[in-house]
């Protein structure tokens, strides 16, 4: 029978020491590596994702005017193109006006979607501007609907389209001034800007629209982050700092723009002295009333309005509360046209 070396007893128990102390620094490795990870996921990918679903996605929201044309608003349209200054294809529907009387139309107006959206959320508004007698131009902005293009910007580049839109309507279809720019959300944005830039353009409705990108981008992670919470047990109340820095800087990255250079506020003051309505919802959480107001505060224009529908779901101002939405669109436009009446010849 063997006897048991008194050593191998010793070796067993430090082996089992060893163990037992590497495992401590087994489990710190692991939650290091976890944390890391954890960071990188919140401080890295989520800001990333975000700043992909305001610039190179094309989604497109459901729209329950999804493949209708002008023609099923009882409007006769022409299908038309024309590039932006910076030569992209873009794409849209051209609506001759009916005046009520004898004579040319009243006006034109163009209009711009929101993000995510096409022309065909704005067939509504168009065939109410028919109605009033004023010429329609619908079209996609860039990297929406059947435009070109690879990436949006939430408004910035896209006051490009909306100035070519001005352009192609006055010169290739001849049509009547005043122009007027009618846009939504980031259409709005759009149309506020080319109105700064553009003195072809003789007002602007700007629905629901924001103060400048900056604010924008912090008030919808605010945004983000409480429907992730909802959604999502585990999500963490991340601070605004570092993550909306991220976000502002990846967008403006992405599309190539400088934030403080996105400024409605001060595109309003350029516009001066142009009427400019102002649209909001009194329950919009993502583009909140005080918006419309501030910009309102802003404008040093004599003819700026401000009004302030019932309803919550952003953008669907016109859809929700018509009649008031159509009340003011129409004491709007005839103040427009009386202010454009009573400037002297060749202005």
């Amino acid at each position: 029978m063997r006897r048991q070396n008194p050593w191998d007893g010793r070796r067993e128990g430090a082996k089992h020491l060893s163990d037992r102390s590497r495992l401590p620094k087994i489990v710190k490795w692991a939650l290091g590596i976890l944390i890391v990870l954890l960071v990188g996921f919140l401080y890295g990918f989520v800001p990333w994702f975000l700043t992909g679903l305001a610039t190179t996605n094309r989604f497109h929201f459901r729209d329950p005017n999804d493949a209708k044309t002008p023609k099923d608003f009882g409007l006769d349209f022409q299908s038309v193109e024309f590039q932006s200054r910076d030569n992209l294809a873009l794409k849209g529907w051209y609506v001759p006006g009916s005046a009520p009387g004898p004579g040319e139309a009243r006006g034109t107006i163009i209009y711009c979607h929101g993000l995510n959206r096409s022309r065909v959320e704005m067939l509504p508004q168009a065939q109410f501007g028919h109605r009033l007698g004023y010429n329609g131009l619908l079209f996609d902005l860039r990297h929406q609907g059947q435009s070109g293009g690879h990436i949006s910007s939430v408004g910035y580049w896209e006051r490009l389209d909306a100035e070519a839109a001005v352009r192609y309507a006055l010169t290739e279809k001849r049509a009547a001034r005043p122009v007027i720019l009618w846009g939504v959300s980031m259409g709005a944005a759009a149309a506020l800007m080319a109105g700064a830039e553009s003195p072809d353009v003789a007002a602007v409705i700007s629905d629901s629209a924001f103060p400048n990108f900056e604010e924008v981008v912090r008030h919808h992670y605010y945004l983000f982050r409480q429907f992730a919470r909802r959604r999502w047990w585990w999500f963490p109340s991340l601070p605004g700092f570092p993550v909306v820095d991220e976000v502002t800087w990846w967008i403006a990255w992405r599309a190539h723009f400088q934030p403080r250079e996105f400024d409605l506020e001060k595109a309003v003051k350029r516009i001066n002295p142009r009427p400019i309505l102002f649209v909001g919802l009194e329950g919009d959480r993502r583009m909140p009333p005080a918006y419309a107001r501030a910009l309102y505060a802003d404008a040093t224009s004599p003819e700026k309005q401000v009004v302030v529908l019932p309803g919550e779901r952003h953008g669907e101002g016109f859809n929700l509360a018509t009649q008031q939405y159509e009340q003011a669109v129409t004491q709007f436009l005839a103040r427009v046209n009386s202010s454009e009446a009573a400037k002297p010849a060749g202005r």
